[in-house]
């Protein structure tokens, strides 16, 4: 884990060079040419919805596009998003062919709760790394608990992202109610701008370890902002979804003085129902074979895990994927 601070810089970098912006409109004819009983990923283009700019999804999503790219004969790319709740919406639309999505999100969209208006025809082609739930406020914020939050401007991520479902669903566990917190729908860069600048007392991110623009604050910042521990609300989300873990921030991560604990919530590659079987295998065979390439953008996919991949109930696992990880594990 030592190494992950020491990455962080070459992750932002990654971010940028390796996530090129992908055009929308998936285009229909990917996967197509090769028997749908292989693992031939065909021909054709694959769209990537990733999230901010400054978070882990960009980052490993630009580097999943160049994995496709050097092994497959796809053309695929990756795009800036909101994240998951935007991410599933434009999946299930066409818009994208493959979407990062924290578990809890997809779940909703699978059984079509939440912010979801009806059940989604979605599935995962895997299990990836886990998002931790960072909650950061300003040191002289007068903030020690979540329930403090009453009153307090509190970036709650960008609208129709994981992060927002999240915030809201700590929120709520708090037992706050609507107006209570003063929320700021910002995305990640506009929040740390918020922080540095004073306009925000905290907020919530739902991200892989490290996140680029996380260490920025830290980095610059060092005691005037600081991490809360939300773990003591874990047993009301878990009411909410039993998706919900969890874990610890090593100190390491970001300089601290001392770990963190912290809420995770798995995060899912999705993909449509109606994605050909063969290319839903190409793709899992490449996340979970060639996951050291993964590794080389960002250290959070050395959380990606093989034996966990299937493990998404109540999300459905892709046929093409169920093949996939069935022959890997021989």
């Amino acid at each position: 884990m030592n190494h992950r601070k020491t990455a962080a810089a070459l992750a932002l970098a990654s971010a940028l060079t390796l996530s090129a912006c992908g055009g929308q409109q998936a285009d229909s004819d990917a996967g197509k040419g090769a028997d749908a009983d292989s693992c031939d990923a065909g021909k054709g283009r694959v769209t990537i919805a990733t999230g901010n700019s400054t978070g882990v999804y960009y980052v490993v999503g630009g580097g999943l596009a160049k994995l496709i790219n050097s092994e497959t004969d796809l053309q695929a790319s990756a795009a800036e998003t909101g994240a998951s709740v935007q991410n599933i919406q434009q999946l299930s639309s066409g818009d994208y062919d493959i979407a990062f999505s924290l578990a809890d999100t997809a779940a909703d969209a699978v059984n079509g709760e939440g912010t979801f208006d009806g059940r989604k025809d979605v599935s995962t082609i895997g299990r990836i790394y886990p998002n931790y739930t960072q909650v950061v406020v300003r040191s002289d914020s007068g903030i020690d608990s979540v329930e403090d939050f009453e009153g307090k401007r509190i970036s709650t991520g960008s609208p129709k992202s994981g992060t927002e479902v999240i915030a809201n669903r700590l929120i709520e566990a708090a037992g706050l109610k609507d107006g209570q917190v003063k929320k700021q729908r910002l995305d990640l860069t506009k929040t740390i701008d918020g922080m540095k600048d004073g306009s925000i007392d905290g907020f919530v991110w739902s991200g892989g370890l490290p996140t680029p623009a996380l260490t920025d604050l830290f980095t610059s910042r060092g005691d005037a902002v600081e991490f809360l521990d939300s773990t003591p609300l874990l047993p009301k989300l878990k009411e909410i979804s039993p998706v919900y873990d969890t874990a610890t921030i090593p100190a390491e991560t970001y300089g601290l003085k001392e770990d963190k604990p912290s809420i995770v919530v798995p995060n899912t590659l999705m993909v449509r129902n109606d994605m050909p079987d063969n290319l839903a295998c190409a793709l899992s065979t490449l996340v979970y074979d060639k996951t050291g390439e993964l590794e080389k953008v960002h250290p959070a996919a050395q959380d990606i895990d093989l034996e966990l991949a299937d493990k998404t109930d109540p999300i459905p696992v892709h046929p093409g994927a169920q093949r996939a990880l069935k022959d890997l594990r021989k």
